[in-house]
């Protein structure tokens, strides 16, 4: 199944601060830059644009870019490099050198990377990494009752700042799995719930954001009111504390190609997202960037 397979701070609105990009060199898998946290890109402005390309964006599949908390890392997975199994990738920012380095972080790759909150935890779908002092542990396994069984799989796991997850959960051969939410609470997380119909409402409903503070949540889906393949939702928490309906977030994100795994920076200027530029065999997908702005005019009044 395709999807499966390839499958902000929005606080009020976000307040956006410019950053001018410096010079840059790209040598033997390294960015020369000086203070601009984006690998050395100019930032976008309302305009979906690829990001990092050539570096990130290229003519094969890269998906699911993902920063560090304190923006000196970069995550993303690629797969359709020659001789190469889809793959894990690092770019880290060294403070003595001002370059951005690539590393590769695992090959084969080992799940869609969401930074929690607080930097401590690098959410992998049904795995995780722990920050240590020298870096990222070894792999970890969630346990029941966020993962039930071996048939149930999560795309990706989004954390909010008080320790809810929010995740897909899909199974073979189901286009209509949830996204489930599990708060944590008197030490140890309760059984996961369906997320209302405001939000799961359509098909391949699959890799939630949720916003720190909880005030929103963007997911995709596949819905009658979308643009063709899938598109991205976002659903704002209302003051009564519950979901309002899932809001396609319009045509300057959302395409009749397939757009999906959307996420905010955590600096809160920028959203990320993939989407399908090649044929429907999905050889070519791409990171793309657009300033949040694009997203301010979404929430409701109240």
């Amino acid at each position: 199944m395709k999807k499966a397979h390839t499958l902000f701070l929005l606080v009020g609105i976000i307040s956006i601060h410019s950053c001018k990009p410096k010079n840059e060199e790209t040598k033997n898998n390294k960015v020369s830059t000086i203070d601009n946290p984006y690998l050395g890109q100019k930032p976008p402005g309302l305009t979906p644009i690829p990001f990092a390309p050539g570096l990130v964006s290229t003519e094969i599949y890269e998906y699911d870019g993902a920063f560090a908390h304190d923006m000196k890392a970069f995550y993303f997975i690629r797969r359709g490099e020659k001789n190469i199994k889809s793959t894990f990738y690092e770019y880290k920012y060294n403070d003595t050198t001002t370059v951005w380095e690539k590393s590769i972080v695992a090959s084969p790759w080992i799940g869609r990377p969401v930074i929690s909150p607080d930097g401590n935890t690098m959410h992998l779908g049904t795995s995780y990494l722990k920050r240590t002092e020298t870096g990222w542990s070894s792999l970890q396994k969630l346990e029941p009752p966020i993962v039930s069984n071996d048939s149930m799989y999560i795309m990706r796991l989004s954390e909010s700042a008080n320790g809810t997850y929010y995740f897909d959960t899909y199974k073979e051969n189901d286009s209509t799995f949830p996204i489930r939410y599990s708060r944590f609470i008197n030490g140890k997380y309760e059984t996961p719930k369906a997320l209302p119909k405001a939000i799961n409402t359509g098909t391949f409903l699959s890799h939630p954001f949720i916003a720190p503070d909880e005030s929103y949540l963007l997911f995709d889906a596949t819905r009658e009111d979308g643009f063709g393949d899938a598109d991205i939702y976002i659903s704002f928490k209302q003051t009564d504390g519950t979901w309002g309906n899932g809001i396609n977030i319009g045509d300057k994100i959302n395409t009749d190609a397939w757009e999906a795994s959307a996420s905010i920076t955590p600096d809160g200027k920028y959203l990320f997202f993939s989407r399908n530029v090649g044929s429907k065999d999905y050889e070519n997908v791409d990171i793309f960037w657009v300033d949040v702005k694009v997203l301010e005019n979404l929430r409701p009044k109240q």
